[in-house]
Parts: structure tokens; C-alpha cells; sequence
């Protein structure tokens, strides 16, 4: 069988934006090398390998000093790839598992110890079944004293509906891509109107990543960008930016270097940039 092709881009330009020291790339993929890191049985799709020296070279081509590994759905409940990302880059990096609702409280406390952060669920069709959201958000009152957090990732259309059962949620809460709402239907769509109330509640956090993914335009995604830059300019201290790196399940590869440029336009000032890619991320994930 013939191998997947590599889903990011083979050359990334180097950004003409200057990020702060200590930038933080808070949703990045790693997949295998599957000879090491074997994919899990019955996932929703198959990747290419994206190994960490690819990340690391990434990331020290864009200026980025730290990052968060969130754990993809093709290595499923097995988190090794995480543990060795995190294992390299003690310092600079932090993981957010995938994970049963029913693990053991000696293995949270295991992944506590290595650098894990949070929990991610995720309520979208293409990525398989979800466990019952009641169970999600009862897992975070067994992870509150590990100072962690839930990562929710759902189809917009669940916004309004989940909203009531996130906000049960013990610890906070942070909604990845913006909601993955539909950029063309604009900022008065009833899945964006949703997300800003959730974001009212100050346990509620948002990644202004994925303008790739909501945007319905090629680059620079001219239709995404007000909705990162509302997001910013009204929760400015709870916002947080990643790359989405390696880029899995998309038809067009971005460059990650221009995705780095279009923070000028999400975050315009110096001072937000501070907060989206510095201060936030240290005070939610705890760098050393």
C-alpha cells in the first residue's frame, strides 16, 4: 500500500514578523515515526510521519521557544509520542493527552509528572465516536488537583447545545479553533454568538488557531481573520495561538511561516502578542 504523502509544507518560509522571546506554539501534532510509535488500531485516518525533529526545526525556523503537544486521535489513547516529545524538551514543552474517562488516578498522576497539562475530547464526526460529554466533564473534578484542564474540540453546531454541560465543567474549559465555526457565515452566526457567551464565563478559554480550517478562502483567509481578531481584542488574557502542525486532513498545506505573518492581523499590537503567544500560555500550562 502506498504511504501517505507528508501533510505540512516541505519548505516553510521564514515569517517577517518577529515573535516575543518565550513564544508559545499551543496546538501542534507528532506522528510516529509509526516503526516507533505505532498507530492505534481502528483510527479515523492514517498520517504520514511528522517526527519531532521536523517540529523542533519548525519551531526554531519560526521563532518559537515553546510548545504544547496535543495527542492525535491516529495514536489514540497511546501517549508515548507525547512522553518522548516532552521527555526532549523538558522545559519548553507541554503535553494534553488523549485519554479514558475511567484512567486510573496513579496515571494521571504519572503524566502530571512528565509535563501533561489537560485532557482533550473531541465532538467531531470525522474523528469517531466520542465518549458521553457528561463523562468528559466529570473527568475534570478528578483532574482539578493536578491544576489541569479540559480541551474541548466540537463541530460548531454543538456550541449552543454543549454549553450548558461545559459550563458543570470543574476546571477550565479551552475550545480549540475558534469553535470551528464557518467562516463564511460571519460574525453574527449563531455558533459565533454561542462561543463569545461561553467565553463571558472567566473559566473559558479560546485558541484563535485554525483560520486554515474555518476560513472557506485561500491565503491569507481574509474571511477567518475577524474572528480571530474579535476573539483576541475582547478575551484578550484567555486566548491562545498555535501552527496545527503537521496540518492533518486538509486539502491545501499552509505555510506555517505565513501563518506566523497573519498574527499581525489577529493580535495587531505588541501587547497582545505578549498575552496570546507569552503570558497566556505560561499561566495555563505552568513552563518551567
Amino acid at each position: 500500500m502506498d504511504q501517505p504523502k507528508p501533510s505540512y509544507h516541505p519548505s516553510p518560509s521564514a515569517p517577517k514578523l518577529r515573535l516575543p522571546p518565550g513564544a508559545c506554539d499551543a496546538h501542534f501534532h507528532v506522528f510516529g515515526p509509526q516503526a516507533v510509535f505505532p498507530f492505534a488500531e481502528g483510527r479515523p485516518f492514517t498520517p504520514a510521519d511528522a517526527p519531532k525533529e521536523k517540529l523542533f526545526a519548525l519551531h526554531a525556523r519560526l521563532g518559537i521557544g515553546r510548545g504544547v503537544f496535543v495527542q492525535s486521535t491516529c495514536h489514540g489513547f497511546d501517549n508515548r509520542v507525547v512522553e518522548d516529545v516532552l521527555a526532549a524538551r523538558p522545559r519548553a514543552y507541554r503535553g494534553i493527552a488523549l485519554l479514558p474517562t475511567s484512567v486510573a488516578a496513579a496515571e494521571l498522576r504519572r503524566l502530571d509528572g512528565l509535563g501533561f497539562r489537560g485532557v482533550r475530547f473531541n465532538f467531531m464526526r470525522h474523528l469517531g465516536k466520542a465518549p458521553p460529554v457528561a463523562e468528559a466533564i466529570a473527568l475534570g473534578e478528578r483532574i482539578a488537583e493536578f491544576g489541569w484542564h479540559l480541551q474541548i474540540h466540537l463541530e460548531s453546531a454543538l456550541i449552543e447545545e454543549l454549553a450548558p454541560v461545559f459550563k458543570r465543567a470543574a476546571v477550565p474549559v479551552v475550545i480549540d479553533h475558534m469553535g470551528r465555526v464557518d467562516a463564511a457565515l460571519g460574525l453574527g452566526q449563531p455558533a459565533f454568538g454561542a462561543l463569545l457567551g461561553l467565553l463571558e464565563d472567566a473559566r473559558f478559554w479560546v485558541k484563535v488557531s485554525g483560520c486554515e480550517r474555518i476560513s472557506r478562502q485561500a491565503m491569507p483567509f481574509a474571511d477567518a481573520i475577524p474572528f480571530a481578531r474579535k476573539l483576541v481584542a475582547e478575551f484578550g488574557e484567555r486566548t491562545l495561538w498555535g501552527t496545527d502542525w503537521p496540518h492533518p486532513n486538509l486539502a491545501a498545506v499552509p505555510d506555517d511561516g505565513q501563518l506566523v505573518d497573519l498574527l499581525a492581523e489577529i493580535a495587531p499590537s505588541a501587547a497582545q502578542r505578549q498575552a496570546l503567544l507569552v503570558d497566556n500560555p505560561q499561566r495555563l500550562y505552568r513552563f518551567t
